[in-house]
């Protein structure tokens, strides 16, 4: 019983980094680690999908399955980027495109990879959720500043806001701003490695009990079993739903750091002049699915 006991692999071993291929440079660590082999896996993987539907499927009138895969994953972004960024033309939208459709792609396939047995969960390191989170962070900060110019910092005062709590209030929304860059891969990190660890866990406690050649100890064992088979499906939807969310989080602080005219002094001083306030939903990302609806139109009424 203790030799079992003392055997089980703790619920960490599976985040923990293994370097492939050690290379150093004095002090500084370039080593090939199990992290980046999974991260080049999960880039193959997304561009080989990709390049099998453009060669075996690509343009034709009716798609085959992984050709609609491709195209509702193409049309969620744009639609995602429509609805949570507003006040900008379709043209500039279409330039933020890009980033957002790369990290939402990105994440939908790498955060599901730890369900699979014996691989690695990427986003369960904090590091790497935190230099993606402030990468993002310090691209949108450029954005704002290059769209308003000093007014950007006009985010930390909101309209109507007194003067005495105004110091109070800007160095507030400036510590909010700040801690965006680590919500955003606090949040990933915490609901990627909570739940494996609890997947883990459970399915060792029943490995555990299965190993103990007794009776009642495996029928003991059909009750964590039956759990970690529940926990695997929401598990796996978590994993998907966070890619989804961090993308909304990333759309709407490009909403904030490109209108700044909807809230604080800004948009009063643009009232004043007579500016009129741009509104949610002017210019839209057009898919590749409503330009063919498009086509279809034009060519059924000629």
């Amino acid at each position: 019983m203790q030799e079992v006991v003392s055997n089980i692999p703790s619920p960490l071993e599976q985040f923990e980094i293994i370097p492939l291929i050690p290379f150093n440079i004095g002090d500084l660590y370039f080593s090939f680690t199990n992290p980046s082999l999974f991260m080049l896996l999960t880039l193959s993987l997304v561009l080989l999908l990709v390049h099998l539907v453009t060669k075996n499927g690509g343009g034709n009138s009716v798609p085959n399955a992984w050709q609609s895969l491709v195209e509702l994953i193409y049309d969620f972004v744009p639609n995602l980027v429509n609805e949570q960024i507003g006040g900008l033309s379709g043209n500039v939208k279409q330039k933020f495109f890009p980033c957002i459709s790369v990290t939402f792609t990105f994440s939908l396939f790498r955060n599901p990879q730890g369900m699979i047995p014996y691989s690695f969960t990427v986003t369960s390191h904090f590091l790497i959720t935190l230099g993606l989170s402030f990468s993002i962070f310090i691209g949108i900060t450029i954005v704002g500043f290059q769209r308003n110019g000093l007014h950007f910092l006009s985010f930390s005062l909101p309209a109507g806001v007194p003067l005495p709590l105004a110091p109070f209030l800007v160095l507030l929304e400036l510590i909010s701003y700040c801690f965006r860059a680590l919500s955003l891969g606090i949040r990933l990190f915490a609901n990627m490695m909570a739940g494996h660890s609890l997947v883990k866990i459970l399915s060792g406690s029943a490995w555990t009990m299965l190993c103990m050649n007794d009776l009642l100890y495996f029928i003991g064992d059909l009750g964590p079993l039956f759990i970690v088979l529940a926990l695997t499906g929401p598990e796996l939807g978590v994993a998907i739903l966070q890619a989804h969310v961090s993308t909304i989080s990333i759309c709407i602080y490009l909403n904030d750091a490109t209108n700044l005219h909807q809230s604080g002094y800004f948009f009063i001083i643009e009232k004043k002049r007579g500016a009129k306030p741009s509104l949610r939903g002017e210019g839209a990302i057009t898919s590749p699915r409503s330009k063919k609806e498009n086509k279809k139109k034009c060519t059924s009424r000629s």
